[in-house]
């Protein structure tokens, strides 16, 4: 019996339960994915113990050789994967890796740009419920109406008439490759700093399976979870020359004492990352992702922008007559966890959505490839077309649990479903 168990069975339950689950359903939530045995190891251990506030060599606090040790390790791996002048590792999220880029970069009540939210942007890119939209002057830019893509004559032209301080690129809900080269043309056009929101697509960026934004950018801002991989977290790639600023945005700017374990399941995750075998599983979600989105297109569901090019599907639900949220809903109760969405141009609320956003990161993880993606639009297929039918949800329900337990989780080795 485990000490959990033994201590707290309540909680226990709810952790086997949660077990269970990710190992019974598809998990296709682009923002999500399963991390290593030797993540979870770290992310669960004695650092979790340890005040650290400051930097390697610099702490305020005695008893961090090793605290520093460790932080080192991730740091130097992170500039190693991603070609990166600086790197700082502390931020416990994106959105607070965000908040420190802006306070090293730009002063509050500067204009910046950034995509809008409901066109695929993210929360921290000008909201205004968000500390981004409440502290400076946003100013949204769009996709092309008729592509859903991005037009970067537009963008241009509104980075020339709004003059702002800083460009945001990188989103959450964008389906096609971004050219940061001409971010970075039109940022020097207008006087402007890049910032690079690059969450989403970081591991395809490590693995070379998209466009880096580091050549091309002031400072580049990340998850470490996502296609990456890594545990819960948040990170800052910068020029030499925003390191000192990007620093004392983190802490002591936004932040006091950083979350150690998940430093060091940041270490291992970009460790595992500059693996060969990463490169191959980066290759194979975009594969996946392709395969996806062909067989739901085979099968009526509209795609935006008309497919993808990497790890996300943004499927228009209009297309199959349901909104977003109900085809999330009778998703879940058929063990296919997605996430409602806008799309651009929606006429429903962010709370109902017309969108329906699918990713592949997760399920290639488990060993999925593009035949098993054929396999599960089919399903989708099923469920969205009558989405009210409880025995369509119940029967795809049980076809998905017992295909999903023929492809492990990743980090959970013991795939034996115990009794809750």
């Amino acid at each position: 019996m485990s000490a959990l168990s033994q201590r707290d069975p309540e909680i226990a339950r709810i952790v086997e339960a949660e077990r269970v689950r990710q190992v019974e359903t598809l998990e296709m939530i682009a923002s999500e994915n399963y991390a290593s045995a030797a993540v979870l190891e770290v992310t669960g251990s004695v650092f979790t113990n340890k005040y650290a506030e400051g930097y390697p060599g610099k702490r305020y606090y005695a008893g961090n050789q090793h605290s520093d040790d460790l932080e080192t390790v991730a740091i130097e791996r992170a500039k190693e994967l991603f070609g990166a002048d600086h790197a700082n590792v502390q931020p416990t999220s994106g959105a607070e890796a965000n908040m420190a880029a802006y306070f090293a970069t730009v002063e509050p009540g500067a204009t910046i740009m950034g995509l809008s939210l409901d066109q695929g942007g993210h929360l921290t890119h000008g909201s205004p419920v968000n500390f981004s939209g409440r502290l400076y002057n946003f100013v949204p830019y769009t996709v092309d109406r008729e592509s859903e893509m991005l037009d970067m004559a537009a963008v241009r032209q509104l980075a020339i008439d709004s003059k702002p301080k800083l460009i945001v690129a990188g989103y959450t809900a964008y389906p096609r490759k971004i050219d940061f080269a001409a971010f970075a043309e039109v940022a020097k056009e207008v006087g402007a700093l890049l910032m690079v929101d690059m969450s989403h697509i970081a591991g395809l960026v490590a693995a070379g399976e998209h466009m880096s934004p580091v050549p091309h950018a002031n400072l580049v801002t990340s998850t470490t979870h996502k296609t990456l991989r890594g545990p819960r977290g948040g990170m800052i790639l910068c020029r030499a020359e925003l390191a000192d600023a990007v620093d004392k945005a983190v802490f002591p700017g936004t932040q006091g004492g950083p979350h150690l374990h998940s430093i060091g399941g940041k270490a291992v995750a970009f460790g595992e990352a500059l693996q060969p075998d990463f490169k191959r599983y980066a290759r194979q979600i975009v594969e996946n992702a392709a395969a996806l989105a062909e067989a739901l297109q085979a099968g009526g569901f509209r795609l935006v922008s008309g497919g993808t090019d990497n790890h996300l599907i943004l499927a228009d639900c209009n297309s199959v007559g349901i909104s977003g949220l109900k085809a999330q809903n009778a998703l879940q109760g058929a063990g296919i966890i997605t996430n409602k969405n806008t799309i651009p141009y929606d006429t429903r609320s962010p709370f109902v959505g017309s969108g329906l956003r699918i990713g592949t990161p997760a399920l290639t993880s488990r060993g999925m490839g593009p035949e098993e993606m054929r396999r599960v639009a089919g399903w989708i297929l099923r469920v969205v077309k009558d989405p009210d039918g409880d025995g369509v949800r119940e029967g795809v329900r049980q076809e998905v649990a017992e295909f999903a337990r023929e492809f492990p989780v990743p980090g959970i080795t013991d795939v034996q479903l115990a009794a809750v």
